[in-house]
């Protein structure tokens, strides 16, 4: 009896989990980006040519807003790229830490007051073009939610 009881904890326990929303591969070509990333079924997205630079959003509810900007590449090797947003980064008055690390891209906190907030840089170059990912502009975001943004992009 008590085996049976610790299965229906354990069972009750592991399914009142939050379930992830179900993810897929989106194709940015129509958008003006020959790339893909893994996002949210049902997300939103938004996109603008600025000229030099493409800006494309893509925003499923509170979790998950990634921004995408493409331009001419200035550099053909992303570890330059990165070290280069990197010291950009860490010179904004609201960095805290790097919390991790790898050759195309970064995820790092940010506190504002007593506010602790993340973001991410994630760059990838493709021939003659650069793609800079990173958070949406707006929006507050725990580590897990930029977490599961950046390994979507990769």
């Amino acid at each position: 009896m008590r085996q049976i009881l610790y299965f229906v904890a354990i069972l009750i326990f592991t399914s009142c989990g939050e379930s992830k929303p179900k993810t897929s591969a989106m194709d940015l070509l129509k958008y003006g980006m020959p790339i893909s990333v893994s996002a949210p079924e049902g997300s939103i997205v938004e996109s603008d040519d600025l000229g030099v630079m493409k800006d494309v959003s893509i925003k499923s509810g509170d979790d998950y807003f990634v921004q995408i900007f493409s331009g001419i590449a200035t550099e053909r090797d992303p570890k330059i790229v990165i070290a280069k947003l990197k010291e950009e980064t860490k010179s904004d008055p609201y960095f805290s830490k790097i919390i991790q690390e790898d050759e195309s891209g970064f995820i790092y906190e940010k506190k504002i007051d007593e506010e602790v907030d993340y973001d991410f840089r994630f760059v990838k170059v493709q021939g003659d073009t650069e793609f800079i990912f990173q958070t949406g502009l707006f929006g507050t975001f725990s580590e897990d939610q930029v977490r599961n943004m950046y390994n979507s992009v990769q």
